[in-house]
């Protein structure tokens, strides 16, 4: 199932137009190529790779190289950054550019400690200044436009969100990404979405808002309560990329939930080969089988599967077990 496309563009990211208000979020370890294109498919507006560091990308790291790929069908796609040093930031992106992204974005939201606690990511909100130094020397020396996501501060007693979205704009930003959490949140307690309302009104670039959108309701919502451009689904599209085309996991059948196991496999092994591309979709398969009727066994089978083979035969298994079971959509 897919959502029916937007004829008339949704905004614009500088002169850019974006057909959607739903995007999936850029997730380290599941916004790759393969899940990417399924969650395109299903009506998500535009693709964020996975974010990678400069360094990876100056020394030509070939796992970097593959975390920007991408289809064609994907675009706009956003190949999204994060360092902490403004020299090696804009070396990095004139490097990628020549890969013929649409955008180039600067990740200031990371909560990770290898990342922020050495002032990347989401370290990078206790220094609004060097922000604006990255993004205008980002905007000087690209072709593309330039965006960044945020958190609202690095902790309650630093939000300096509006201070932030300020200066993105000041500097040449042409849209701000919002996850409506501080740093030392995480992913813990309830997104603050009168933040993102208050981003979007300090603002006039696009905003899109992150945080706690898990139904396709809340999407509706969010875009009500702050009057954001467009919504990010993170953690909620794992396991439901029919999200993004209207449909909340409970209902989505049983036959949808299988085909789309194999689809994502076929695309995994695609990517990675057989190895890799089995071993990586575990972490997919746990979240598109959680609350299938009596799959506690499949999934665990699923985990020792080490080929492609293995995979689909015990999947196939499964189906048979519950058609005889009449166990059904």
């Amino acid at each position: 199932m897919t959502e029916t496309r937007a004829t008339t563009p949704t905004f614009y990211i500088r002169d850019l137009p974006v057909y959607g208000d739903k995007i999936l979020s850029p997730m380290a370890g599941f916004s790759d190529l393969p899940f990417r294109s399924i969650c395109r498919e299903f009506g998500s507006a535009m693709s964020y790779t996975e974010f990678v560091s400069v360094e990876s990308i100056l020394f030509a790291n070939p796992k970097a190289h593959k975390r920007l790929e991408y289809a064609p069908a994907e675009r706009p796609v956003v190949f999204q950054i994060f360092g902490a040093d403004v020299d090696l930031i804009v070396r990095a992106a004139q490097k990628i550019e020549q890969m013929h992204p649409d955008i180039i974005d600067l990740n200031m939201g990371c909560s990770a400690k290898n990342v922020a606690g050495r002032g990347a990511g989401a370290g990078l909100l206790k220094n609004p200044r060097k922000i604006g130094e990255i993004i205008r020397a980002l905007v000087t020396a690209l072709d593309v436009p330039v965006t960044g996501k945020i958190r609202l501060g690095w902790d309650d007693d630093s939000l300096n969100y509006l201070e932030v979205a300020k200066i993105l704009e000041d500097s040449g930003a042409s849209a701000i990404a919002v996850h409506g959490r501080t740093k030392t949140q995480a992913y813990r307690g309830r997104a603050n979405w009168d933040a993102i309302a208050e981003i979007k009104q300090a603002v006039n670039i696009p905003v899109i808002g992150n945080g706690d959108v898990v139904r396709v309701e809340d999407v509706a919502r969010m875009k009500a309560h702050t009057g954001c451009d467009a919504v990010m689904i993170g953690r909620a599209a794992i396991g439901n990329p029919w999200i993004f085309a209207g449909k909340n996991i409970e209902d989505v059948t049983l036959d949808e939930k299988i085909a789309l196991i194999h689809v994502h496999l076929r695309a995994n092994v695609a990517f990675y080969g057989e190895h890799w591309g089995v071993i990586l979709f575990r972490k997919h398969v746990v979240k598109y089988t959680k609350g299938m009727f009596g799959s506690a066994k499949m999934r665990a089978a699923l985990m020792r599967c080490t080929t492609a083979d293995e995979f689909v035969a015990v999947v196939s298994r499964y189906e048979s077990q519950m058609a005889a079971a009449d166990v059904g959509d």
